[in-house]
């Protein structure tokens, strides 16, 4: 198998009269990036997550006051 080989994913979905058909080609360079953009997403969800949740974490107190209002 050469390394160049596309790897190949279809599908086809049929509701009553309406049919959708999806057919993809992506080479292992093309899935590596791919991979590499969902890491970047993925730690990048984290760190907005922590950055908005440091108040919680550093004032337990005014944060719990805060969300009886």
């Amino acid at each position: 198998m050469d390394m160049l080989d596309p790897n190949t994913a279809a599908v086809s979905l049929r509701m009553g009269e309406a049919r959708f058909v999806a057919k993809v080609k992506v080479t292992p360079a093309g899935l590596l990036a791919i991979g590499a953009l969902v890491s970047g997403i993925l730690l990048s969800t984290s760190v907005l997550v922590w950055t908005a949740t440091s108040v919680a974490r550093r004032r337990p107190l005014a944060s719990a006051i805060l969300a009886k209002h």
